[in-house]
């Protein structure tokens, strides 16, 4: 139970009240307070209506204010020009939590648009959260709370499942109950006023009756806060989603009919990609994931082993994994030796492995099981074709015995009906997911597959690029503060390119000529040959205006071709201001190839990264491959192995194979400039041309979007980077140099390590445990932190040219979004010389700078030192009510004047 989740009135109330309960057959009311009767609710259950003294033998009340009991939640199920009113009373009553099913707001047009302004300035004045509206309800099966309209009550269950449409739900719970797919709680958004998916997400998280969490989403309003919650939830459960709006017209009619903003679908896959999460695209796919559970369907890797008794069969199940980008295993030599004394002499000697059409029980469970057994198999996909000399039902029997202890995803395929039915509803009752046909048995793997693949990239938090150059974050400052104090939002060649320097990005050096005169004598202290273009203010393409030539070898070709341009680019853009031609050296690379690297601002994500073929050939968006930042290097190379490209990057028609650390470097460093730079709007290099050797920028814009200073520097992005700017140098006393600086994902081993050494005392007093190694799990956990929701600061030296860590003090953010609890240990042998008041000092400023409200912490009450040590930084103490071991501590974070 989560007492302390502030969701709880919503999603578990001990209250509920329903407004405008009705016994009227056909109404809202009646179908709500039925359908809460009928579930059997465990809580107190109150009827409002000013026209009924009783309502199913419920007491009725005339309104809110006149029940006698405090009510956690209210189910507003009256016409929407009569919420406003009731949602006033419920507020002067003290409700918690209001669920408001009723429609005509915001999606009906006008004058919907203002009740909804007025409903939600209503619940902020009274401090209500507020679920809805033009909602179906909330439900929690364990609790026997069905606060819905829903036609079917769900059963109990651990599928967590928030949906922005009702109708979904309504249609989801429909087949779940005869597939006998259970709940652990169902909420309906509708238009998500208040309540979104990012705090049922962090409830269902936390949530130990929830195994795994189904999303149905039409549109996202606070990206970071979604990313956060959504990340945070894929790391401890698998998280399914299902999205509408994949083509830019039916993005529209969501945006027209809900308000909800959808976003760019491709930005939006990307963004699921990095959250660790499976991303699904129809009903059909939906109910097949639900019917699986995932209890068994944990993943190893992407490499799919194909069983089967029909060759076409288990060709045409290949041909789906290929299309799905599904690598089939290859069977190593161990495992075609197994096979080869288990199997007929003409089996397939491959992947897929036809064990023939007269394969029976025994033949099929062998080949399982040395399947199972082999190293290079991460999943198997079991066709069965019903043929003469095959019983269906025994081998499924088979499969069902060996799949019990098996360690990998299994999914059957028991084709045809009559001669299968038996079989399937075995596996069903196994839990074991079956299918009638290969292709969505191979969908549904590919949904594991992806997760993993998700997953790690999901572990990815870019680090600092410390063992890169530091760039020059204020010379780039500077330059675009001088473009907009111009109102200019668009930088000219030059500048884009000094921006791109200051990143340490390669570029090809240019130079501004205003005369003839000086583009000779620049192309003479370049170097022939030369490359030459405008630079003027209302031109961006230089090409299509005539303002570009390229491999120049002579002064009399480069004097012709600054007349040449000037004259062409009057001509064609009569309204362009020139001021001058940009002279820059002509790179010719033997075995280069021309990429293009470009970033948009995402109306939902922010800055985005565009990846592939630039040049002459430089391809739409859509045929390049996206990726949010910020970047790691696995992520780099990830977006660059993903794109169209990449095949061309590689050894190719005569050509070495490019360096590719040298592309992944110039990604890295876009990456960074995005991130500190929240006036970029646009940024394009095209061409970046890579050799064997390196990468060199040969050209590049930048669109500027005026930004005013936020409290959080990296507010424009939807996944916080690594904050570099809080790495600060501290000396002990006795004159040791000490870094502090926030925790990263590669210190893994450094807080092992650090806790390994400590006394068990103090692994009694920070970890509740004596164990001498945390769970990977744990230590994971500790070191993979999401910067929004968390901050971990170690402190750390060197000695004998080893990085060892000295203490390490963090907070986590409660789902308030005001208060964070902190918890701080420092090594034995450093204690009493100030560490720890340092880096609570650190950790204190750092969340009063964050803006929360409060830091609390929970101690031991025999832990004295520790209660003398807060106390003394300012915390309250307090008993706890019920338990006398443990003490609270309460700090204040008040803003400094």
């Amino acid at each position: 139970m989560q007492e302390n989740h502030y969701l709880q009135p919503l999603i578990e109330p001990r209250s509920v009240a329903v407004i405008g309960a009705s016994e009227r057959a056909g109404s809202l009311g009646r179908t709500v307070i039925r359908n809460l009767i009928d579930s059997g609710y465990t809580g107190r259950l109150f009827a409002v209506n000013p026209k009924h003294k009783k309502i199913f033998d419920l007491p009725a009340y005339p309104s809110i204010e006149e029940v006698p009991h405090r009510i956690d939640l209210a189910v507003i199920c009256v016409a929407a020009e009569k919420v406003i009113g009731v949602v006033e009373g419920c507020g002067r009553a003290g409700v918690k939590m209001v669920a408001v099913l009723s429609a005509g707001f915001a999606e009906s047009g006008a004058r919907g648009e203002r009740l909804e302004r007025q409903l939600i300035e209503t619940a902020r004045r009274y401090r209500m959260r507020l679920l809805g509206p033009n909602c179906l309800g909330v439900m929690r099966p364990q609790f026997g709370l069905n606060a819905s309209f829903a036609l079917t009550a769900p059963l109990k269950g651990s599928i967590g499942f928030i949906s922005h449409s009702g109708a979904l739900c309504s249609a989801v719970l429909d087949w779940a109950k005869p597939a006998g797919v259970g709940f652990s709680a169902v909420v309906s958004l509708g238009a998500s006023v208040d309540i979104d998916f990012a705090e049922v997400l962090d409830f269902l998280a936390q949530d130990y009756r929830t195994e795994a969490i189904v999303l149905y989403i039409e549109g996202i309003k606070n990206a970071r806060r979604f990313m956060s919650a959504l990340r945070a939830a894929a790391r401890v459960k698998p998280v399914l989603v299902l999205k509408a709006g994949r083509h830019p017209e039916v993005m529209r009619t969501i945006h027209l009919h809900a308000g909800h903003q959808p976003g760019d679908d491709k930005v939006f896959d990307a963004a699921l990609r990095r959250s660790g999460v499976i991303r699904l695209y129809n009903i059909s796919q939906l109910y097949a994931a639900l019917s699986a559970l995932f209890a068994r369907l944990r993943p190893r890797g992407n490499r799919l082993a194909i069983l089967t008794n029909g060759g076409g069969i288990g060709a045409m199940a290949a041909d789906r994994a290929a299309d799905l980008g599904i690598p089939l295993a290859e069977l190593g030599d161990t495992t075609r030796e197994a096979l080869d004394k288990l199997l007929p002499q003409n089996w397939s000697h491959a992947n897929p492995v036809d064990i023939l059409g007269d394969a029976d029980a025994e033949r099929y469970g062998a080949a399982f099981q040395t399947l199972l057994a082999a190293k290079e198999v991460d999943g198997i996909l079991v066709i069965l074709t019903p043929q003469a000399m095959t019983d269906p039902t025994a081998v499924a029997d088979r499969i069902i015995a060996l799949e019990a202890k098996a360690d990998k995803p299994v999914v059957t395929c028991w084709m045809g009906e009559a001669h299968v039915q038996e079989a399937r509803q075995k596996f069903q009752a196994a839990g074991i997911p079956t299918f009638r046909a290969p292709e969505p048995a191979v969908e549904l793997f590919s949904h594991v597959s992806s997760y993993y693949r998700n997953q790690k990239l999901l572990a990815q938090t870019p680090p600092p690029l410390t063992h890169f150059e530091a760039p020059r974050i204020e010379s780039a400052e500077l330059i675009i503060e001088a473009a907009l104090t111009e109102r200019r939002l668009r930088l000219n060649e030059m500048e884009a390119k000094a921006v791109l320097s200051a990143f340490r990005i390669p570029i090809a050096q240019a130079m501004l000529a205003r005369t003839v005169t000086e583009a000779i004598v620049l192309a003479e202290e370049i170097g022939l040959p030369v490359a030459m273009k405008i630079q003027a203010k209302n031109v961006i393409d230089k090409a299509d205006s005539g303002g570009v030539r390229l491999n120049l070898t002579t002064m009399a070709a480069v004097r012709t071709a600054f007349q040449e341009i000037v004259a062409e680019v009057q001509k064609n853009a009569p309204e362009a201001e020139i001021e001058g031609v940009v002279i820059e050296p002509m790179v010719i690379r033997r075995y280069g190839r021309e990429v293009m690297i470009r970033v948009k601002r995402d109306p939902v994500f922010g800055p985005v990264i565009y990846f592939g073929e630039g040049g002459k050939r430089a391809v739409p968006e859509a045929d390049m491959s996206v990726a949010l930042p910020p970047f790691n290097k696995y992520l780099a190379h990830d977006l660059v192995r993903s794109s169209r490209i990449y095949p061309m990057l590689q050894e190719w028609r005569n050509m070495p194979a490019v360096a590719l650390e040298r592309l992944e470097y110039v990604l890295l460093r876009v990456s960074e400039m995005v991130c500190e730079l929240p006036w970029i709007e646009y940024l394009s290099i095209n061409p970046l041309i890579v050799d064997e050797h390196d990468a060199i920028a040969l050209d590049a814009k930048i669109s500027l979007t005026p930004t005013n200073p936020s409290q959080d520097r990296y507010a424009h992005m939807a996944i916080h980077p690594y904050p570099s700017h809080l790495v600060q140098h501290w000396t002990l006393p006795d004159g040791t140099d000490v870094l502090i600086r926030p925790i990263r994902p590669e210190d893994a081993e450094l807080e092992a390590e650090f806790v390994r050494n400590l006394s068990p005392q103090t692994k009694y007093y920070r970890f509740m445990t004596t164990l001498n190694e945390l769970p990977p799990a744990m230590l994971a956990r500790l070191t993979q932190i999401d910067y929004d929701r968390e901050m971990a600061f170690i402190a750390v030296t060197s000695q004998n040219g080893k990085e060892i860590e000295l203490g390490v003090a963090r907070y986590a953010v409660n789902p308030d979004g005001e208060t964070c609890e902190f918890a701080i240990v420092v090594a034995d042998a450093w204690q009493h010389r100030g560490l720890a008041r340092k880096l609570m000092q650190v950790l204190i400023e750092t969340a009063r700078n964050r803006g929360l409200k409060e830091m609390r912490g929970v101690f031991l009450a025999n832990n004295e030192r520790m209660l003398r040590f807060v106390a003394s930084l300012g915390f309250t103490l307090s008993d706890d009510p019920e338990d006398r071991t443990i003490k609270h501590g309460v700090l204040p974070l008040q803003p400094l004047h």
